[in-house]
């Protein structure tokens, strides 16, 4: 487990969901917690958890409900759900619907978090690459920044996971051109500053801070600040 990985507890019973929460920051976990089915679909785009342990039986929309939604939105995040009932057809609705693992009330705090250790171990190969607010997932290609999806053409993302890969660094022209094009002989180095102006573009928002940066006479660099 990385230090401060996410996890939203989405679960109506306030004394399960602080329980939950104080064993997990414990351990060293970031814990955000919601009450209701809104709430819980809402977090999920906020805080972008890395884990969801998910209650079926919650206020306003039920934990299927949220799943549901979670995987219409597009996010793969895995998900615990956790049922007051021993129901077969309960967790096989889950898991058709998405669902990652299960868990019957009542259960072992050691137990969840044995699942949840587990469910962080199956997806760590997945490795995000993060400068201030953005994310680059190098497994799925997905970029974000903040709430932000942001769509790259394939050589976009070359670029922006080499920059990534390399935050703070300042790049030339011709060691992109080296990286990103590789043996594509007689481009110009000039093809690297329009995409870096697609992908300024395509990052910064109207009031989000420019995330590269042009050093003069050498080349770029990729930082917050």
């Amino acid at each position: 487990m990385r230090p401060g990985t996410r996890v939203l507890v989405i679960e109506d019973q306030k004394h399960i969901a602080s329980f939950v929460e104080l064993e997990l920051e414990h351990l060293g976990y970031t814990v955000r917690c919601a009450y209701d089915g809104f709430e819980g679909v809402e977090e999920v785009g906020r805080f972008r958890p890395e884990v969801v342990v998910l209650d079926i039986m919650l206020p306003k929309l039920d934990g299927v409900g949220v799943l549901k939604k979670i995987r219409e939105g597009g996010s793969r995040v895995p998900v615990i759900m956790l049922t007051a009932r021993n129901s077969t057809l309960d967790k096989v609705h889950s898991l058709d619907r998405g669902a990652d693992d299960y868990l019957t009330k009542p259960f072992q705090i050691e137990e969840l978090l044995a699942r949840i250790r587990a469910l962080i171990r199956r997806v760590e190969g997945e490795e995000v690459l993060r400068v201030g607010d953005l994310e680059v997932n190098t497994a799925t290609h997905e970029v974000r920044r903040g709430e932000r999806e942001i769509d790259l053409t394939a050589r976009e993302y070359d670029l922006l996971e080499y920059m990534a890969k390399n935050p703070r660094r300042i790049l030339s022209r011709d060691l992109l051109l080296s990286r990103v094009w590789e043996q594509e002989f007689g481009i110009p180095t000039n093809v690297v500053d329009v995409y870096v102006g697609y992908l300024r573009r395509k990052l910064d928002g109207p009031e989000e801070r420019p995330l590269i940066h042009t050093v003069r006479g050498s080349g770029y660099a990729l930082k917050e600040k």
